[in-house]
């Protein structure tokens, strides 16, 4: 058997000095006694995919909100496919695998439904009262809204999990506002890697649910060189392809590519800065894991193009309307009369106050849920 002292002794042999290896971890806030047999971050990994939180990320909107149809990304889709293009760089660097699996499985714990859309109007909603983000909602679910174990709230998992669900890619840096999590400039090597690996995923797999959508044509990516080399590359190698397989091969390529590119470029930027501890990584200031200069700018238009082609067309725009009003109004009838709440749900509000718990709720909710509860508010003759 593999016991817990072998895994420590594997990952002082096998992952780089500047790896964050479990026997280093500032442990779980409280105290547990180690696994037999698992690391603490297989361990982290575990809870996470058994959580309620994860199993709901089936039927949350990526893009295309979940009744569209069955073969677009789900935040569960995306989750595995960031999931598995992170562990792929993450092997490649020798840096931790258990730690970036964990956190990749785990980032986008905090999303409500209806994708972004229900986040903006959350965040409008509680904008006196806190605000809404994702990343901070997260790490509330792992800390606090998670209800399975017997001796503690929460999951219980370790500082360096934690601290990658908080300092994920963001708008702002929202660990300044936890002081626990603020010491440093920069997150682990391992954050860093989960943060790009989101990236590629959701540009990537975004442009083929929109072009299996219909809302852009492949005609229209020509003016993009990234798409035109590779394409062009497959057309000649495989003369005779079908739409459908050139479409796939294309997209595997982008991901192939640029995921080769960062491999390069992280290892560059490693050497170069003459890492040697996971503490130094953090301690600097810009992020280590990073594109090459001349992917960044290959990728450039590619990302405009899937903002103004795909996530303004109009079609989107309207899903993303129509969803923050039913999560306006959903909230607003909520804190009215709480009487209409779940009678567990009730409970929190002397602790939590009423409109945080109302937030709680509503994020906690499927797109097929939220749908439903507003039928049964607000369609006269829906069972309640």
């Amino acid at each position: 058997m593999i016991s817990q002292k072998k895994t420590k002794e594997f990952e002082e042999i096998a992952l780089a000095p500047y790896a964050m290896k479990s026997v280093n971890s500032k442990g779980r806030v409280y105290p547990e006694e180690e696994h037999p047999y698992r690391s603490n971050y297989q361990r982290d990994r575990d809870r996470i995919i058994h959580s309620a939180a994860f199993r709901r990320l089936e039927y949350k909107t990526q893009v295309f909100v979940n009744h569209e149809g069955d073969y677009y990304r789900t935040r569960l889709t995306h989750t595995l496919e960031v999931a598995q293009i992170a562990r792929t760089i993450a092997s490649a660097l020798c840096l931790n695998v258990d730690l970036t699996e964990a956190i990749a499985l785990a980032h986008d714990l905090g999303h409500t439904p209806f994708g972004h859309s229900g986040e903006e109007a959350l965040n409008e909603l509680m904008s006196k009262n806190g605000g809404f983000n994702h990343n901070l909602h997260g790490l509330r679910v792992v800390d606090y809204l998670e209800e399975r174990y017997p001796d503690f709230p929460g999951l219980n998992l370790t500082w360096e999990v934690r601290e990658g669900i908080i300092r994920h890619s963001t708008a702002f840096d929202v660990a300044e506002k936890l002081k626990e999590f603020s010491r440093y400039p920069s997150a682990s090597l391992e954050t860093q890697v989960v943060d790009i690996a989101d990236e590629i995923a959701y540009d990537n797999h975004d442009l083929d649910d929109g072009l299996t959508s219909g809302l852009i044509k492949e005609s229209d990516l020509a003016s993009l060189e990234i798409w035109r080399d590779i394409n062009k590359n497959i057309s000649h190698r495989y003369q005779y392809i079908s739409p459908k397989k050139r479409k796939y091969l294309i997209i595997r390529s982008l991901i192939n590519l640029q995921v080769t590119d960062l491999i390069s470029e992280t290892e560059h930027n490693i050497l170069k800065l003459k890492l040697k501890t996971c503490e130094d990584a953090r301690k600097i200031s810009k992020k280590v894991v990073t594109f090459s200069g001349n992917m960044l700018k290959l990728r450039k238009p590619l990302r405009s193009f899937l903002m103004d082609r795909l996530y303004h067309h109009y079609r989107v725009v309207r899903m993303s309307i129509k969803a923050k009003r039913f999560i306006q109004e959903l909230f607003k009838v909520y804190v009215s009369n709480p009487r209409q709440l779940p009678l567990d749900v009730q409970e929190k509000i002397g602790k939590d106050g009423i409109k945080r718990v109302v937030a709680d709720y509503i994020a906690a909710m499927t797109d097929r849920y939220a749908l439903d509860e507003y039928k049964k508010l607000f369609t006269p003759y829906e069972t309640v």
